[in-house]
């Protein structure tokens, strides 16, 4: 049993800005709450108030029943982590002190082996088992028997570099979602993961009896696993009673509401501005009327420094104008290609104005598929091994869209300066483009300096400029909060170009005409609806060899 309590909290960043203001929000026993808000907004800072990573300026918060807590980025422990590192980070704070001060009493043993040293060291183990020590490594054996096939001994020593993104994020949750804290704090626990990982996620917090607050971006998760909405934006917090399918309804209504009482707050404040002034004159000639007068000015500062009613929250606008233009009628045509020793050969032609998805589990060749096709069409030395022909048909111009944002060619260069170069625009024009894409503050910044977030937006603007007739989408809605993610889908809709995406988000899949699947044997398949299950297996079949490199998946599931 587990519930966390955030108490009028209050958090100043450290150049000076108001990041949160008077923030109360309650997680009650066994509820789901998805946390969103716009990139930037606060969330994950929210997330290390509640966990005491950070100190706010003011306000508390109350929490039982011990927090566990997944953060955005997990394995980032040291160079040299270890698995058990890694479990003993999401660990109860008093298992890992005591597991500290046994490897303390341990180093002592080696040193000198007399009897303080043994006395030390026993202590230490029985202070280990008392803290739970020796229970949770049965639970973390169960964990590595589920997520990875082995036991805990086996692979408790094995760097934590050697898994995957996605590996290590469905590590952790096994370890969470069967350890002792019943309330759980989970920092966007899907990237990485597939959607058949994705599905076992939903599965697992709809079953679990513990308390969980959830940072996500993916709309199917959080419309199949929570119950509420907890939403940052403005610099407050507020929350749906309902799921996510009634959440956008929610959000218009109540900013709906905030704007009539905005609206009659100011009629009143006009009213009784109106009413002290014509006192005051009348009561000049009047005496009268002087005690009136006092009591609608003490009315009006009363009234005044009551304040106004919470404004509605600044709603984002991001305007996506993705043009792109008329082409030949085949577009991509492939035939017998082969990207060596990831698929087998296979032909594909697809037709101008078509929105194909491209489906798969990770290192099945998706991305390569897209690098090869960029670089074919922009006249680039092909870099990507591969046998057959890709073709792409007249007046076919493609802009690629990349996974990790990996743009080596962007950093040290700023938004303003990328949207102005290769596109003759003045600096008040470039901004004017931020500014549809909320990049405008960040204008001034490096590339790399920006959120995940901003890239996206940032590389999404550049292949609106660009003029691109075939968008390449790796992955594009990542990084994206709900409404950046809802404006490239409006954006798409109205684009007039052929569209190539590769996506785990299912939310984004229901937008396409078909499915280019990569299949787990080496095959590539068209579908009229997305397959998710394709599992890889990596294997000689029938001769040919799944030979997948090292750069093809690293970093991922």
């Amino acid at each position: 049993m587990g519930h966390v309590e955030v108490d009028r909290l209050t958090y100043v960043l450290p150049d000076g800005r108001l990041l949160l203001h008077d923030v109360s929000f309650r997680i009650g026993d066994g509820v789901k709450a998805g946390l969103v808000g716009p990139n930037g907004a606060g969330k994950t800072t929210l997330i290390r108030l509640i966990t005491g990573d950070v100190r706010p300026a003011d306000g508390r918060v109350v929490r039982s029943g011990g927090l566990g807590t997944m953060r955005q980025f997990i394995g980032n422990i040291r160079d040299d982590s270890t698995l058990r590192d890694l479990l003993l980070s999401v660990a109860p704070d008093r298992i890992r002190e005591t597991t500290a001060a046994l490897a303390d009493a341990e180093a002592a043993l080696a040193a000198r082996d007399d009897e303080p040293a043994q006395l030390a060291y026993a202590q230490a183990l029985s202070d280990y088992g008392d803290a739970g020590g020796y229970d949770l490594e049965v639970v973390w054996d169960t964990c590595t028997t589920v997520a990875m096939g082995l036991p805990y001994d086996a692979v408790r020593d094995r760097p934590v570099n050697t898994l995957s993104g996605g590996e290590q994020k469905r590590l952790v949750l096994e370890a969470l979602l069967r350890g002792p804290d019943q309330v759980l704090l989970l920092d966007e626990p899907d990237n990485y993961l597939d959607v058949p990982g994705k599905e076992w996620l939903e599965e697992q917090l709809r079953a679990t009896p513990k308390t969980v607050l959830i940072v996500s971006h993916d709309r199917r998760l959080l419309a199949n696993a929570v119950d509420r909405i907890v939403t940052v934006e403005s610099r407050g917090v507020w929350i749906h009673g309902g799921g996510f399918a009634t959440y956008a309804k929610g959000r218009a209504d109540r900013a709906e509401r905030l704007e009539e009482r905005r609206r009659r707050w100011d009629e009143e404040h006009v009213k009784l501005k109106r009413l002290v002034n014509t006192l005051r004159q009348t009561a000049a000639n009047n005496d009268a009327l002087s005690s009136s007068y006092r009591a609608a000015r003490t009315r009006l500062s009363r009234f005044e420094e009551a304040g106004p009613p919470e404004r509605p929250p600044k709603r984002q606008n991001i305007r996506i104008r993705l043009r792109g233009g008329r082409t030949g009628k085949r577009a991509v045509i492939c035939e017998n290609l082969e990207l060596t020793g990831l698929m087998r050969p296979f032909d594909v032609e697809i037709r101008y104005g078509e929105r194909v998805g491209v489906l798969g589990s990770n290192g099945s060749g998706k991305s390569h598929f897209l690098q090869l096709l960029a670089e074919i069409g922009q006249g680039h030395e092909v870099s990507v091994r591969h046998r057959g022909s890709a073709k792409l048909g007249a007046r076919v111009t493609p802009g690629r869209f990349v996974q990790t944002h990996a743009r080596p060619e962007l950093h040290g260069r700023t938004p303003a300066e990328l949207v102005m170069s290769g596109h003759a625009l003045t600096l008040n024009e470039a901004m004017a483009a931020l500014a549809r894409y909320e990049l405008a503050p960040a204008g001034g910044q490096r590339f790399e300096t920006l959120s995940g977030g901003q890239q996206a937006r940032l590389q999404i603007l550049l292949l609106e400029l660009s003029g691109a007739t075939l968008l390449l989408l790796d992955e594009p809605t990542d990084n994206l909060d709900l409404a950046s993610a809802d404006a490239l889908q409006q954006g798409l809709a109205s684009y007039s170009g052929t569209v190539l995406a590769v996506t785990h988000d299912r939310w984004f899949a229901d937008d396409f005409d078909r499915f280019l699947i990569f299949g787990a044997d080496g095959t590539v398949y068209e579908s009229d609806e997305p397959v998710w299950h394709e599992g890889r297996v990596d294997r000689p079949r029938d001769g040919f060899t799944l030979a997948v490199p090292d750069e093809a998946v690293s970093g991922l599931d």
